[in-house]
């Protein structure tokens, strides 16, 4: 069984891309003469061709959008409903299930899953999900009951707050869709205990995305003096701590994630170590430097500095200055951990930022692991924009 859907006609070899694994559609693609944006609302389903007439897949389409259109299916005629939901989230949860032995994980990671702006993180019994596209909202109904049918979860909420869905024409919001949501849920990562707060934390409530990084982190932490900068609710300095790091100082400009960052520190008996420091980071870096404090492992782990491209210049200061100022606080020998999740600074030009930021202070690093997205973020080797995580750990030395 087939649907009919109003055709998406494309432009000589605007297909290939598509036939090559992208997901993507941009609006200078679409032969617009043949089928005009404009004859479209926001979240359409339509099948899309080629310049010749012949059928790509089905996608979703949004005409105020530079990213038109994504698809949802490469067979032609595919039914979008419930069913079809289910099958990819299906499979999705199999991977999840094969990898992880606790049900704390990203359970869809959009393109990665076969579903193109829809993010759906698992906290044991509930789930939280984003939809950032048109398209996508446009399926909430279907969504939610293959949520519901295929994990059978005591709630759902909808985190549907992000940069993106402005630039798709949708309000944000936050509501809890099905059954109940409480303000905060337990979650273990890396065998370690953390509250996680749902409705009012950062995006989903916590960031599984650095999961193996945390966990490299904890084979160099025993007997270290730790500074986690951006620490949300100690996410790095917490599983730093029970690995068996002496201290850990915790800098944050929340004062509430702070107070639920003790209240980890407590869930893990490690509360003893933990000092927490409420400020702008690069204050609060300034004013350790001046007060003479040294680190034996010192994380940043900042909010995307980059969002837009044309952002790059600008957000390449702030990585270096941040940097640079973190890499004053490294103790001799000590160790630097550097991530960044903005998907417009590459790993080469992060790496240049270290390099400079060492030189600039007389100081040689050496980049001695690295990590990036786990196997709960499954990444297109088409869609290299969906892999946007890096994180060095760079071993910090004198010049001699």
């Amino acid at each position: 069984m087939s649907e009919t859907y109003p055709a998406l006609r494309l432009r000589e070899r605007a297909d290939k891309r598509l036939r090559g694994g992208h997901y993507w559609i941009y609006s200078n693609e679409v032969d617009t003469d043949k089928t005009p944006l404009t004859a479209f609302t926001a979240g359409d389903l339509v099948q899309v061709e080629d310049a010749g007439g012949k059928p790509v897949g089905v996608a979703y389409v949004n005409p105020h959008s530079l990213i038109c259109a994504r698809l949802l299916s490469r067979r032609p005629g595919q039914p979008i409903d419930t069913a079809f939901f289910r099958k990819r989230i299906r499979r999705a949860l199999e991977w999840r299930e094969r990898c992880f032995a606790e049900p704390y994980y990203r359970l869809v990671y959009g393109e990665g899953d076969g579903l193109p702006g829809l993010v759906v993180d698992r906290f044991g019994d509930v789930l939280v999900a984003q939809f950032g596209t048109a398209g996508i909202e446009q399926q909430k109904e279907s969504i939610l009951n293959a949520l519901e049918a295929e994990l059978k979860p005591a709630g759902i909420l909808l985190r549907n707050t992000s940069g993106v869905r402005e630039l798709e024409g949708l309000e944000n919001y936050t509501e809890v869709a099905r059954g109940e949501v409480p303000d905060q849920v337990e979650i273990i990562e890396n065998g370690v205990k953390f509250l996680v707060p749902l409705k009012e934390g950062q995006k989903t409530g916590w960031f599984y995305d650095h999961r193996d990084g945390r966990a490299q982190l904890q084979q160099w932490a025993r007997g270290k003096r730790v500074l986690d900068v951006f620490s949300y609710i100690g996410g790095w300095g917490i599983q730093a701590l029970v690995a068996g790091a002496a201290e850990a100082v915790l800098v944050d400009s929340s004062a509430p994630a702070l107070e639920l960052a003790m209240e980890n520190a407590k869930r893990n008996g490690v509360d003893d170590r933990v000092t927490t420091v409420q400020g702008q980071a690069l204050d609060a870096l300034r004013e350790l430097i001046a007060a003479g404090e040294k680190f034996d492992v010192v994380i940043v782990d900042p909010p995307a500095f980059i969002k837009r491209r044309k952002d790059l210049a600008k957000g390449e200061q702030g990585y270096r200055r941040v940097n640079e100022l973190a890499m004053r606080l490294v103790d001799k020998e000590g160790l630097l951990v550097s991530a960044s999740c903005s998907l417009h600074l590459t790993r080469d030009a992060l790496v240049e930022v270290v390099r400079g930021a060492s030189r600039h202070i007389d100081r040689e690093t050496r980049i001695v692991a690295s990590t990036g997205l786990g196997a709960d973020h499954p990444v297109p080797p088409a869609i290299p924009e969906t892999d946007y995580l890096k994180t060095l750990f760079c071993r910090v030395l004198p010049a001699d």
